[in-house]
């Protein structure tokens, strides 16, 4: 037999009304940390195609573009140092969006934990 649910209380058929809602807030901010990671591995990986193409730096979108590169790999700069300057951003910014990807997966995980 169901009880009738009194003044957000669970009952047998059904979580209480406070639990759906804090369940749905987690996923939300689950999606909005999940979304700024993909923003940041993005970023990342325009600036590695604009340094590894040579894009024309004095374009304002792209001095912007790797601007904001830097500032987001600064933890990364050199953590692999190697002869070619190109394979090296592009091994340290990589790592730098792999990195960004799988704490915000485990920051999802945890936020969307039973």
């Amino acid at each position: 037999m169901a009880r009738i649910a009194r003044r957000g209380r669970a009952t047998r058929s059904g979580p209480s009304t406070a639990t759906v809602a804090a369940r749905k807030g987690a996923w939300g901010i689950a999606r909005i940390v999940n979304l700024i990671a993909r923003v940041i591995a993005a970023v990342l990986v325009a600036t590695i195609l604009l340094v590894v193409l040579e894009a024309n730096r004095s374009n304002e979108i792209v001095e912007a573009v790797l601007d904001a590169g830097r500032f987001l790999a600064g933890p990364f700069k050199d953590i692999f140092s190697l002869d070619n300057p190109k394979t090296e951003i592009a091994v340290n910014y990589g790592l730098a969006a792999v990195v960004y990807l799988m704490v915000a997966g485990l920051i999802t995980r945890l936020l969307v934990r039973r």
